[in-house]
């Protein structure tokens, strides 16, 4: 699978669906404010048509502006606490970013998460130790599928396009590569439209954590020999 024509110097992970299986417990957090506010849930396709900007927008959408402050710190509240019952890393996970890691190849985080959020989950499952920048949806103007947060990465190692990857698992990730320049690797383990991301990037998509892993080793096995040759 050729995607990289340069040096790999950088991979760029969405969160929510990607790394983590964090799903239950966004839906979760925001019918738990639901319900105590206004009486009623949401299905979690309703949950996912509110999100795009992060939490916050949501909730404005849904409670209005007026109750943004009080929402926001019971819908925190709800979920770091339940954090532990209902989210985990996708088993394997910890050996691709070891793996990176050990190859010297920079990690950042692009994810529409809000930054507290974004937070609670990378410590919670001992995963901020491996990000040298993470960009969540409040560190931009523009959200997902813009290319504003990769931009900013790119920007930041001083690396082209071409040097770096994005992996993610939804359409608006693959839009947002596509608009940067660089190459997208879409992942299928927590994916709620599947079939449209075949559709949409079928030359590199992954069904299950280790053929992502198995695919970097053979592709960084391959950029060391060729540096030491």
């Amino acid at each position: 699978m050729s995607l990289v024509h340069y040096r790999l110097a950088c991979v760029i992970f969405d969160v929510d669906g990607t790394l983590t299986r964090t799903n239950d417990l966004i839906f979760a957090s925001f019918n738990h404010v639901a319900e105590k506010y206004l009486g009623r849930r949401f299905t979690p396709a309703q949950i996912i048509g509110l999100f795009g900007p992060p939490e916050e927008g949501a909730v404005v959408k849904v409670f209005g502006p007026e109750n943004l402050d009080p929402i926001m710190d019971e819908l925190l509240a709800f979920y770091a606490s339940q954090h532990s019952a209902l989210a985990s890393l996708h088993a394997g996970i910890e050996e691709v970013l070891d793996l990176l890691k050990r190859h010297d190849i920079r990690l950042a985080v692009f994810t529409g998460k809000g930054r507290k959020t974004t937070t609670i989950t990378l410590n919670a499952l001992h995963l901020a130790s491996y990000f040298d920048l993470v960009v969540s949806g409040n560190d931009v103007v523009h959200h997902k599928p813009h290319p504003e947060g990769i931009l900013r990465v790119l920007e930041r190692f001083g690396i082209s396009p071409g040097e770096a990857l994005m992996v993610g698992d939804s359409m608006s990730d693959v839009k947002a590569a596509r608009a940067a320049g660089v190459p997208i690797a879409s992942v299928l383990w927590d994916c709620y439209d599947p079939e449209s991301i075949r559709r949409e990037n079928g030359e590199c998509v992954f069904e299950r954590v280790e053929d992502l892993l198995g695919w970097f080793r053979v592709r960084l096995n391959g950029q060391s020999a060729l540096a030491s040759s």
